[in-house]
């Protein structure tokens, strides 16, 4: 099964970094889910909660604001002034 590769990252750490089946967060259009396989996209990050689904069904969560997602190749990257684990 393919898996997306996830990079969560504020301005002076890295939040956190792994493989995952699915990843949500929040943008200034709305909620964004992506899945492997998804396009590519950068949209820019509202203040929220990022969500990680990990191949075993845990999840992960992180809050995150001002910042933005990208999307590309199944490599998901999370960039926030702020983030952190929830």
């Amino acid at each position: 099964m393919a898996a997306l590769t996830v990079n969560v990252v504020s301005a002076d750490q890295q939040v956190w970094t792994g493989e995952a089946a699915q990843v949500t967060a929040r943008t200034t259009e709305g909620e964004i889910g992506i899945l492997p396989g998804h396009e590519p996209v950068l949209a820019i990050l509202a203040s929220g909660q990022v969500r990680v689904r990990q191949s075993d069904g845990t999840t992960v969560e992180a809050t995150a604001e001002d910042g933005f997602l990208s999307v590309e190749n199944d490599t998901v990257t999370i960039v926030s002034r702020n983030a952190a684990l929830a």
